[in-house]
């Protein structure tokens, strides 16, 4: 196996006792060893540029698999692309996630694992550049066997119990991955005192292709990553608490397809019990395919790759590089299928799920969430007024001017952003009002409004904003490349994680009191230089552009 090195080599260096590696090896696959011996620093500190750890640079931890080593980054340690599955490639394409196979000696863990097959983002792209999307494909390298985790946290062995942040990362179901520059939790980790997870899974035609449909021996191809991501829980539960982390208090959290990822999860039996809070960025999801949706979207990828539903089994005959060629062509939409079993019902689609009762969740959107796709930058209000018509018919005068009354100050870009974010924001609404309809633990509710400056503020409050202020990540280009107000949003935003990660109340100094969501007030923090909780935020318009289009669901 790759990055590994027996500890009985001779230019190994000695930094466990041989008690200890027994003791971990008899623990490989059962029961947790003892806590790790301290050992000795190999090496003097880093100075200057370097992560000047506080003790030593290199710091090993026993998993039920074996023994992983990671390094020091001044006082949080970091592990890479520790598995947390077997590989899912050959037999095991399209099957259940397997426990991973155990070693022996030491795992270097240094460096990121291997992410899902998935093409690169568009170069031309301005957002695709602002935040980072193309730097997924690289570092770790990319492959099927993609099921590894990454680590940051203050201190290991300790018995620290710290609050767990357990990410899932955006992308819809189809691209990106725990190792990208967005997902970075060393910061979140170093200033708020608890222990950040990030995880890569299947994803796409590798993780949602509904072919149990044709198959019997198939049965699982539809919700693969779903399975991943109950692994990768599972895994946290037997392992965090030797990273310092608190298996009882582990918080998931995704934005966009991170966010569908939550909200799908907050309705999966097998996930029950393996997390205690949960929090929805912009990508409140009240419905997955239908086993016939699924099936349709699979037989266009069966015919891409050049096989039928009556010789789908030979799909295990192909490549990855393969199958990702054909997933490109066939133009198939790959997400988790109802199946009665993995996904026994939609997750918010007629109510909130029961799996979930307890759970606290967040939920949210941003200003202008729907700037992500869009380019007319040049948009004129003679052009946007054209739009407004097009899109909402003869009121579309009336809601261009509303929302140029609202704010002067808007451009003919952002104000189509707003509307057009408004157009679907009822989604996160609806999903916190069944939240709260189900009696258990409560709904919180927020909208980012804060502007990135990032690409000349062109932008505003785009989708994905909010992300790198809840990782803490104020140097990355959203939060404005460390200026003084993208550190405060950041110190806001990263605060209320650690808060609800804690306890499940997101209240904390950095922020005014926040109220749970209901239907009666719609409590609502908007994220802004000028924190401030507002009731029914925006419900005025979303119920004006809901009026105008006769889609009264949105309201």
């Amino acid at each position: 196996m790759a990055n590994i090195s027996e500890t009985a080599s001779a230019n190994r260096r000695d930094v466990l006792t041989s008690a200890v590696i027994a003791a971990t090896a008899a623990a490989a696959g059962a029961a947790m060893a003892p806590a790790v011996a301290e050992a000795q620093p190999t090496a003097p500190p880093a100075a200057g540029l370097g992560g000047a750890p506080t003790s030593r640079i290199f710091w090993q931890v026993p998993t039920t698999s074996g023994v992983v080593e990671g390094i020091a980054n001044g006082n949080v340690k970091e592990f890479k692309g520790i598995p947390y599955g077997a590989p899912t490639s050959g037999a095991n394409r399209y099957a259940p996630p397997k426990k991973p196979v155990a070693w022996k000696g030491v795992r270097n863990c240094i460096g990121y694992g291997p992410i899902s097959p998935q093409t690169p983002s568009n170069l031309a792209s301005d957002y695709s550049m602002m935040i980072g999307w193309d730097r997924h494909v690289g570092p770790g390298g990319m492959g099927e066997d993609c099921l590894n985790l990454n680590v940051w946290t203050p201190s290991v062995n300790d018995a620290g119990r710290r609050p767990v942040l357990v990410s899932y990362h955006g992308g819809g179901w189809t691209t990106g991955s725990g190792n990208g520059p967005m997902y970075d939790g060393a910061q979140l980790a170093r200033l708020n005192d608890v222990v950040v997870v990030t995880v890569n899974h299947r994803l796409a035609a590798n993780g949602y292709v509904h072919l149990g449909a044709f198959h019997p021996e198939l049965a699982s191809a539809g919700n693969c990553g779903v399975m991943d991501m109950v692994a990768s829980l599972e895994w946290v539960r037997d392992n965090i608490e030797r990273f310092g982390g608190d298996p009882k208090r582990v918080m998931i959290f995704g934005q966009s397809g991170g966010g569908s990822k939550t909200s799908t999860m907050l309705a999966v039996p097998s996930a029950k019990g393996l997390f205690s809070r949960a929090a929805v960025q912009s990508g409140s999801t009240l419905r997955q395919a239908t086993p016939d949706e699924a099936a349709k979207e699979a037989e266009k990828f069966l015919k891409a790759c050049g096989l039928t539903t009556k010789n789908a089994a030979d799909i295990r005959k192909l490549s990855w590089q393969q199958i990702l060629e054909a997933q490109a062509k066939s133009g198939a939409a790959f997400r988790p299928v109802v199946d009665g079993k993995v996904l026994p019902h939609h997750p918010f689609d007629p109510s909130a799920p029961e799996e979930s009762r307890e759970v606290p969740v967040i939920i949210s959107t941003t200003l202008h969430d729907a700037a992500l796709r869009l380019t007319n930058f040049d948009l004129t209000w003679d052009q946007a007024g054209a739009l407004f018509t097009q899109r909402f018919g003869a009121k579309g005068p009336q809601i261009l001017a509303a929302y140029r009354q609202r704010n002067p100050k808007l451009t003919p870009f952002l104000a189509q952003a707003e509307a057009f974010t408004d157009q679907t924001r009822g989604n996160s609404m609806r999903q916190a009002e069944r939240k709260a309809a189900l009696g258990g633990a409560p709904a919180y509710m927020y909208v980012w409004d804060w502007a990135t400056p990032s690409f000349g503020g062109k932008f505003g409050a785009v989708h994905g904003h909010d992300v790198d202020a809840t990782f803490h990540l104020y140097r990355n280009a959203m939060c404005g490349s460390g200026v003084p107000e993208g550190r405060l949003m950041a110190d806001r935003a990263a605060a209320t994680w650690a808060a609800f990660a804690a306890t499940g109340n997101p209240n904390n100094p950095s922020i005014p009191n926040w109220a749970p969501y209901d239907a009666r007030t719609r409590a609502t923090m908007v994220f802004d230089s000028n924190m401030r909780v507002v009731n029914d935020y925006r419900g005025d318009m979303v119920k004006m552009i809901a009026d105008a289009t006769g889609n009264r669901a949105n309201a």
